[in-house]
């Protein structure tokens, strides 16, 4: 059971007086991978920092049957037997019990990774050395909760990790460092999220001597906001796909969406037969741009397979191949198996 850090006279934790603290913020699963970097570190004898305390999202309902269970930050912080009453669950950051207590810790340093809380000025006016952001994009691109499948859903070749002092505005802290990375034309991204936080993890523990000697707060540099891009929260609406669109936009979107929400689609089951019609609600899971010379015209929307795909027709003259998909409630299956379980009948696309 998760709780509130307490003061009394007697600490149940303490640092040593030579090492920094350091309280983390995240909450998801690539913000566990960022805690565990920080652990493994503090824990070598020569570790300028102590994690001194970890603020985390309140346990919610996930995965099937909506049981109640941490954040997997709070979860990994318990694995690892990080102390129950130092793992802060405040459903806002503003709250003022939490602030209270945050504010008794006399933490020096703060590390958010993708904690999912808006952080007020009463917050971050208390690490004495500020409050530093591990986020996947080369700021001032990409501010905002979701700048990883914004970036792929617009087809970037490039993007990186920034670490930026935390300001009131969105993002817009100066930059203390950043790394560049090429994009993949087949990474997903949950596998992008992973990688770009791993690197982001390595660059922290680069920078944080020069954090902890104030150096960083006079060589970071401030964004040009007028460079600046957005990346808005995701929305389950935005997961269906538009055929009239091309194929590249729409395997763009696969990608950017995968893990959640998902990319859907509507397709239309023909029985000759009987004449019967019906309509399919499909997850789209894996796909790439059709590179056929036999593309058929995007008015013509029947969806055919071919060498262990189905060939979407879509907007200017192009093509989606789809290797993998998911009905509701099933498990994934890659084309062939859908297509044989369809027992001759015909496929066409729906437009939204």
């Amino acid at each position: 059971m998760l709780r509130r850090f307490c003061c009394s006279a007697t600490p149940v934790f303490s640092t040593p007086a030579s090492k920094k603290k350091l309280v983390f913020l995240g909450s998801p699963s690539v913000s566990a991978s960022v805690l565990e970097t920080l652990l493994d570190a503090s824990s070598a004898s020569n570790s300028l920092f102590e994690v001194a305390a970890i603020v985390t999202q309140p346990p919610s309902g996930r995965d099937r049957g909506r049981k109640v269970l941490p954040s997997p930050v709070a979860q990994h912080a318990l694995d690892r037997g990080f102390p129950a009453h130092l793992i802060f669950t405040p459903l806002k950051a503003s709250e003022e019990a939490f602030l209270s207590d945050f504010s008794a810790l006399e933490p020096e340093l703060c590390i958010t990774a993708a904690y999912g809380n808006i952080l007020p000025t009463k917050f971050l006016k208390i690490p004495s050395l500020g409050t530093v952001n591990i986020h996947p994009s080369l700021l001032p691109l990409y501010r905002g909760a979701a700048p990883v499948q914004r970036a792929l859903q617009d087809g970037v070749k490039e993007t990186g990790v920034s670490l930026a002092f935390t300001v009131r505005a969105l993002d817009a802290g100066p930059i203390i460092a950043c790394e560049k990375m090429e994009i993949d034309d087949n990474i997903k991204a949950p596998e992008l999220l992973d990688l770009l936080f791993a690197q982001g993890s390595k660059l922290l523990l680069q920078e944080l001597p020069s954090i902890f000697d104030g150096s960083a707060s006079t060589k970071a540099k401030p964004q040009d906001g007028s460079k600046a891009t957005l990346a808005p929260k995701i929305s389950q609406e935005e997961s269906w796909l538009s055929f009239d669109q091309d194929a590249l936009t729409l395997h763009n979107k696969v990608q950017a969406f995968a893990g959640w929400p998902g990319t859907r689609a509507r397709i239309l089951v023909i029985d000759e037969k009987s004449d019967k019609r019906s309509e399919l609600e499909l997850k789209v899971i894996t796909s790439r741009v059709y590179r056929g010379d036999d593309v058929k015209n995007s008015e013509d929307d029947e969806v055919i397979f071919r060498k262990g795909s189905l060939i979407i027709p879509c907007g200017q003259h192009t093509a989606l191949e789809v290797l993998e998909v998911q009905l509701p409630g099933k498990k994934v299956v890659n084309a062939a198996a859908f297509w044989n379980g369809l027992r001759g009948q015909k496929l066409k696309k729906l437009r939204l």
